[in-house]
């Protein structure tokens, strides 16, 4: 909980690397705890606990220098996934970077908005927030919501947007059933 995990790095495009970070966050103290999950703890679907990830494009030779760590080539280590893709496993608990004398941590923050990108416009069932693995989408002032995370320095200020209230009718028949 609240350690940052730098997972791995995958070569992409344009002489680059991706690095992986994941995170448990820990809920805010003005995050309720929602009693469908917990009620449902044993059903994976409504598990909350998972890591959050974020993906970071860099500069080979810039990013070994601040993690001295060896991104380049010449590493032996790296390895081809099952999806054909240079991977270089790292699994370095909560990295740091060395800025003039200073050790800095990096952190995943979560920043969630209304504006979806031009990727997440396109896939909105797959991109938009839900309440639950195939559940409704979560909406803020009418809007739907999108996660976005990114790598910070020191501390993570996430911004969590207030969802909208579930709205459900209910009515009574002559007998006294609910429908």
């Amino acid at each position: 909980m609240n350690q940052t995990l730098m997972v791995s790095a995958r070569k992409v495009a344009g002489n680059k690397i991706q690095l992986e970070f994941a995170e448990i966050l820990q809920k805010e103290s003005t995050q309720a705890v929602n009693p469908l999950a917990l009620f449902n703890k044993s059903d994976s679907r409504f598990s909350q606990g998972g890591a959050r990830r974020a993906w970071m494009t860099v500069e080979p030779s810039d990013a070994s220098a601040l993690l001295g760590i060896d991104l380049s080539d010449a590493n032996p280590s790296w390895t081809t996934d099952v999806l054909g893709r240079e991977v270089l496993a790292l699994n370095i608990l909560n990295p740091q970077v060395l800025i003039g004398d200073e050790l800095i941590n990096l952190k995943v923050e979560v920043v969630e908005t209304t504006e979806p990108s031009e990727y997440q416009s396109a896939n909105l069932d797959t991109s938009a927030k839900r309440r639950g693995k195939d559940g409704a989408f979560c909406t803020h002032k009418g809007k739907y919501i999108f996660a976005n995370t990114r790598i910070a320095f020191n501390k993570a200020n996430h911004v969590f947007l207030e969802m909208d209230a579930v709205t459900t009718t209910a009515s009574v028949t002559s007998d006294g059933i609910y429908n």
